[in-house]
Parts: C-alpha cells; structure tokens; sequence
C-alpha cells in the first residue's frame, strides 16, 4: 500500500477489471456501491466492455495475472463466461461472477433458458436510460458551463438573466432532451461555440420587461442582496432590446416566456425546433 498524507486516501497496490459484455454499467455500479465501504482507500478500476468473443477474454486475463488484479465480471454469455473462469483458474487469478450463479439458479427453476444478451436491460429500458442522460447533459450545461459541448446539444437556449432558461431547459430535459442553455449579457461575448451548434438548434428568449423586473426582484430578496443596475426598468428594456435584436440579426426563432406556464414555452420551444429541422416530428421520448 502506498501512503499517503493524512486525510487523503491511500492508493491500494489491488486493482479491479470489470469485464462485460455491454457497457459495464452494473458491474461499476457494484464495485464502487463496495468500494464505498472502505473509504481510507483509493482502488483503481479499469472497465473491459463489449466483450464479446472467447478470444477477448485471454488478453483480459494475462494482463489481470501480470498486475495482480481482481477480475469482477457481469458476462451472460455462457461461453464467453466459461472461458473467463477457465483462464482464470489457470492463470490463478481471483474472478468474481455477478451474473452467472443467479442466471443459473433463475434459468433452472423458471425452466427456461436465458437469451445470453449483453446489454438487453439497457435495451429494454433505453428511454429511461436516455432520459437520464439528457438530465445529466442539461445540468452539466446550464447558464453557459461547458460551452465546449455545446454542438452535442439538441436545444440550446438564450436569454437574459431570469428570463426563464434553467427551468425550461430542466422541464424538456425530463422529455429526453438534451438543452444547454446560455446567458446574453451585453457587456460579455458570446462563446465562439455558439455559432457552432447548428442554427436550427437554437432559440431566443424574451419577455415583458415589468415581469423580468418582478422575476429579478424576487431573486434580490432571496439572496439577500441589492444590485439597482439589475432590476433597474431602462437597464432591463435595454438588455431586452439589445438581446431581441441579436434573435433577428441570425434568424433565431423567439419565445415570449411573459405569463406563459412553462408547459406552454416548452411546447412552443419544440415546436420551433421540429419544424426547423423537418424530419424531427416529435420529442425523443415519449412523456
């Protein structure tokens, strides 16, 4: 074990390889739901996904014997799986099988053969899985962090500061979008990666000045501070102004977010969307 200053956890000289045959989601879900339990110690884990063939498995194995690693593996194909155990035991390393042991137990009293696919649970379940990933992708991108990855966006949207962005970039996150969602400030440039998304991807957002004056209000109070400059009335109508503008000059569809239930700005936003890109007619997901 390497020893570390105090209070940041030591690297173990053990490490874990996680071979499946999909993705290997939930063989690391595992493996760091245990790891968890020792916290005082850093164990590195390395993934082997989308093993698929015998042949694969010898490679794993060797490597895992000449460092001395721990195979955990969530394989369910039964010849793949077999050939994992046989390597292991002759190279003598540790493996440990998720799947096997209860696909055996389930396999003999539901009287009934497993299929053997890699990967069939996230296939079944796909829009859940999408969905999930769009939340992430919304999240990790909102008020214009990331904008590296703005072009992975399925919306991305703008606006000035309070005009509604976050919450409806959550609210068609959760129907498996994918929305980045950037802030226009006068005063700042815009991310050069903007104008790399493609141009039907992207809207504008507007609203009623007295109601974005109410909305950054509210936002003074529960912060506890005061800034005049950012619910000043002619500041606000500027900001709005100079932002529409911007809309029209690269023909960005707008939504006018004033008094609208966010249900209504959402549909209004994809609706801008599958009619401009044409062949898209509905949400990625059903809700």
């Amino acid at each position: 074990m390497i020893v570390h200053d105090a209070g940041v956890p030591a690297v173990h000289e053990l490490e874990i390889y996680i071979v499946s045959g999909g993705v290997g989601a939930s063989g690391e879900l595992l493996v760091h739901t245990v790891l968890a339990q020792f916290p005082d110690v850093r164990v590195p884990v390395e993934i082997f996904p989308h093993v698929h063939d015998p042949e694969d498995v010898d490679a794993i194995v060797a490597k895992a014997a000449g460092r001395g690693a721990l195979i955990v593996h969530t394989l369910v194909h039964s010849i793949v799986r077999r050939r994992l155990a046989t390597e292991a035991a002759r190279r003598n390393v540790r493996a440990i099988d998720l799947m096997g042991p209860l696909m055996d137990y389930l396999s003999e009293k539901l009287v009934q053969k497993p299929v053997g696919e890699p990967g069939l649970y996230r296939k079944l379940y796909d829009q859940y899985f999408r969905r999930v990933e769009a939340i992430e992708y919304t999240v990790a991108h909102d008020d214009g962090k990331r904008t590296s990855e703005l072009p992975q966006a399925d919306i991305v949207l703008v606006g000035v500061s309070r005009v509604g962005k976050t919450p409806l970039s959550m609210y068609l996150a959760m129907q498996g979008w994918k929305v980045a969602n950037v802030p226009f400030v006068p005063s700042v440039r815009l991310p050069e990666e903007l104008w790399q998304v493609d141009r039907r991807r992207v809207v504008g957002l507007t609203i009623e000045p007295p109601q974005l004056a109410i909305h950054r209000r509210h936002r003074e109070q529960r912060l506890g501070v005061a800034a005049d400059s950012y619910v000043d009335r002619s500041r606000i109508a500027a900001e709005l102004q100079e932002a529409n503008r911007l809309f029209a000059r690269y023909a960005l569809p707008v939504v006018d977010t004033t008094d609208k239930p966010i249900e209504s700005s959402g549909a209004e936003i994809i609706s801008h969307i599958t009619h401009r890109l044409g062949h898209m007619t509905e949400a990625p997901l059903a809700v």
